[in-house]
């Protein structure tokens, strides 16, 4: 029999570890250990990826008990004895939640949250928690840990918030990995690491348990894998209804038997799909040549759709697109009880409200960027004329569909390649730039990015599935077909 020596963990997927468990190729427990050595070769050493908070003591503890499980009853769930990373704004129980800040180093919280319990009842292992823009906001910086280096290019930024979680998948430090979004936290981060993410559809994965969840709404935890079938697994686990978080009733009634049912080379045969290149990321620069080379990797997705057998609508265009996504902001009110909310569940929090962090001595060591944030005056009224061009943003996007039939929107998943490092921690502090934020705008839409391949900087890019409300398998179907028509992802060199 081969022993856990030839087993491969690089590009490996939940199927093929399955099987080798079956076999008997590998433990789960000699899994979390090649994974483990993977991080200690490359986190902190080498190309020092910086992608991870915290490492999970238990993760082989949890493994071998995983194992005997195996041995006396079989898988104890469909994901059994699977490697996790989890975003660090997530609970874990026995791990602290940092949110990448100092003022949140010591902070544990002592619970899992509600999404973290669901995949360890399925048979997850949790290795690790993953960096994060600090308190969970832009481009992965953060005063705890500094800067997250992208795999393809490590004086580049991996994107964020979720990018230490599109790094760890990226580099192999797991399996599979959560991010959570709120702007583009999840999309962006996934197509810079060349991974494949989703933001679902608010309302059907709680953030029970999660910093920045109820009764805030644009926030969703989502999948970060590297296949689109992983994917589909993940979130099977991951949807449904938690009373503590409100939106997640919305979702009932609108989770199929699963995601991998509508998997399908053929997905993209005869589907109606509208283009939509209207510039629209965040600081995007349509005239730079940065811009351009993004572009060229687009139009080459654009004819792969063709030949996978859809119908493309090309251009389309959605009226005052632009005009009404600058209307988008916050509701303070709204955020000031939304951390109320989640800090009233954790054991010994060390705050009690937003204003209690603001007052700590060590807020004065977070970035810059987080003092701006947490700092800034939303003017009277802009929050309710964000709700109105909200509504109005949304019919028009229905309208679109369904004056031209069609099934799916795509878009580019970020018009700029990955900024540099330096450029986002000194002048110009640049963040989050080109990420396209129509779907956290409008809440209630599905939204999944694909690796489309690379630019002539051989940076990774990529495309984005948008739908309607609910509409969150039949993304997952083009973008599967999409994925197996072209096979994009290529791992980084950096961490072989």
């Amino acid at each position: 029999m081969k022993t856990h020596e030839s087993f491969n963990a690089v590009e490996t997927t939940i199927g093929d570890i399955h099987a080798a468990y079956k076999s008997g190729q590998v433990t789960a427990r000699q899994l979390v250990q090649i994974y483990l050595d993977r991080i200690d070769a490359y986190e902190k050493k080498g190309p020092a990826i910086n992608a991870i908070t915290n490492l999970n003591a238990r993760a082989l503890e949890d493994a071998e008990r995983l194992d005997a499980a195996l041995k006396t009853s079989g898988f104890v769930g469909p994901l059994h004895g699977i490697p996790l990373i989890v975003k660090d704004q997530c609970d874990v129980k026995g791990m602290p939640t940092t949110l990448g800040s100092v003022v949140f180093k010591n902070f544990n919280p002592d619970r899992d949250c509600f999404v973290v319990d669901k995949l360890r009842k399925a048979g997850a292992i949790v290795i690790g928690k993953a960096t994060l823009g600090e308190m969970g906001a832009g481009d992965t910086h953060g005063s705890l840990f500094g800067s997250t280096r992208n795999p393809y290019d490590l004086e580049r930024t991996v994107g964020g918030s979720s990018g230490g979680s599109a790094a760890c998948v990226a580099a192999n430090f797991a399996t599979i990995a959560i991010g959570q979004e709120g702007f583009a936290s999840i999309r962006r981060p996934a197509i810079w690491n060349c991974t494949v993410g989703m933001r679902p559809t608010a309302g059907l994965v709680s953030r029970g348990g999660v910093y920045a969840g109820w009764p805030a709404t644009n926030g969703s935890l989502g999948p970060m894998t590297r296949t689109v079938t992983d994917l589909a697994k993940v979130l099977d686990v991951m949807v449904g209804y938690d009373p503590a978080d409100p939106i997640t009733a919305r979702g009932v009634g609108q989770i199929p038997e699963s995601y991998t049912n509508v998997l399908s080379r053929d997905g993209l045969k005869g589907a109606r799909i509208g283009i939509l290149r209207e510039p629209m990321g965040f600081h995007v620069e349509p005239d730079s040549a940065d811009f351009a080379k993004v572009d060229a990797v687009f139009n080459r997705a654009v004819a792969d759709l063709a030949k996978a057998g859809a119908s493309l609508v090309d251009p389309i265009v959605i009226p005052e697109l632009q005009a009404l996504l600058a209307l988008r902001a916050g509701n303070p009110d709204e955020e000031d009880e939304s951390f109320a909310a989640y800090v009233k569940g954790c054991a010994n929090a060390p705050f009690r409200s937003r204003a209690e962090v603001m007052a700590s001595p060590l807020f004065a060591d977070t970035l810059r960027g987080v003092k701006t944030r947490w700092t800034k005056v939303t003017p009277p009224g802009a929050h309710y004329e964000y709700l109105k061009a909200r509504d109005r943003l949304m019919t028009l996007m229905l309208k679109v569909m369904a004056d031209h039939q069609l099934d799916a929107i795509v878009h580019k998943a970020v018009e700029h390649q990955p900024t540099l490092i330096k450029d986002g921690v000194n002048p110009p502090y640049v963040d989050q730039k080109g990420a396209p934020h129509i779907n956290t705008f409008l809440v209630f839409v599905p939204s999944i990015v694909v690796p489309a391949g690379f630019t002539s900087d051989k940076l990774p890019a990529g495309i984005t599935f948008l739908g309607r409300p609910y509409d969150d398998a039949n993304m997952i179907r083009f973008a599967y077909a999409y994925e197996q028509a072209t096979k994009h992802r290529r791992p980084p060199q950096t961490t072989p």
